[in-house]
């Protein structure tokens, strides 16, 4: 695997080694030793979750206080436009936010790690996507920041609006939400 940093200290990209001939494709969707030999991170994922998304689906920014997670995103059917957010008061990045696309024909995955919102775009219909969680979903943890927040200013590739669940339209801005330090 290769990976590559991002613009924000701790998110990164990862390029599984894809081996392809006459019948297909194969690469390993995730290696534990591999990951934490080139990474430095020996995580203990607990759970997966998948989401399926039309086109135009937006979800997030979403994270947890009390019970952080760290992310292991990757999609196998369609393509996101995925974006993590540093919302650590603490640090120099605080309120930047990287953006990177991932799909099923790039096979790239992005590891966001505790302290940053993440979210994503859906830019196909049936857009699949299945992240690796490093603690369980608490709904009384949850947080989501407003993917509209023009001091985030983040440029989502949309046309017109998008489509949001009512926990993600009511989202609050950055200057308002609950932070790390």
């Amino acid at each position: 695997m290769r990976i590559i940093a991002t613009d924000l200290p701790g998110v990164l990209l990862i390029e599984p080694k894809v081996f392809s001939d006459l019948r297909g494709y194969f690469h390993e969707g995730f290696n534990r030793r591999a990951f934490a030999g080139q990474t430095g991170l020996d995580l203990d994922f607990v759970q997966d979750n998948f989401s399926r998304s039309a086109k135009s689906v937006l979800r997030g920014l979403h994270y947890q206080v009390g019970r952080p997670q760290g992310k292991l995103i990757r999609v196998t059917a369609g393509e996101v436009f995925d974006v993590a957010v540093d919302i650590r008061r603490s640090s120099p990045t605080f309120g930047k936010h990287a953006c990177f696309r991932l799909s099923a024909e790039n096979k790239r995955m992005a590891w966001i790690p505790v302290g940053f919102a993440h979210g994503f775009l859906a830019l196909a219909d049936n857009t699949d996507v299945i992240y690796k969680v490093t603690d369980y979903w608490y709904a009384e943890h949850e947080r989501t920041i407003a993917w509209n927040d023009p001091d985030l200013a983040i440029g989502w590739p949309l046309a017109g609006e998008p489509v949001v669940s009512p926990r993600d339209a009511a989202g609050v801005r950055l200057r308002a939400a609950e932070l790390f330090d």
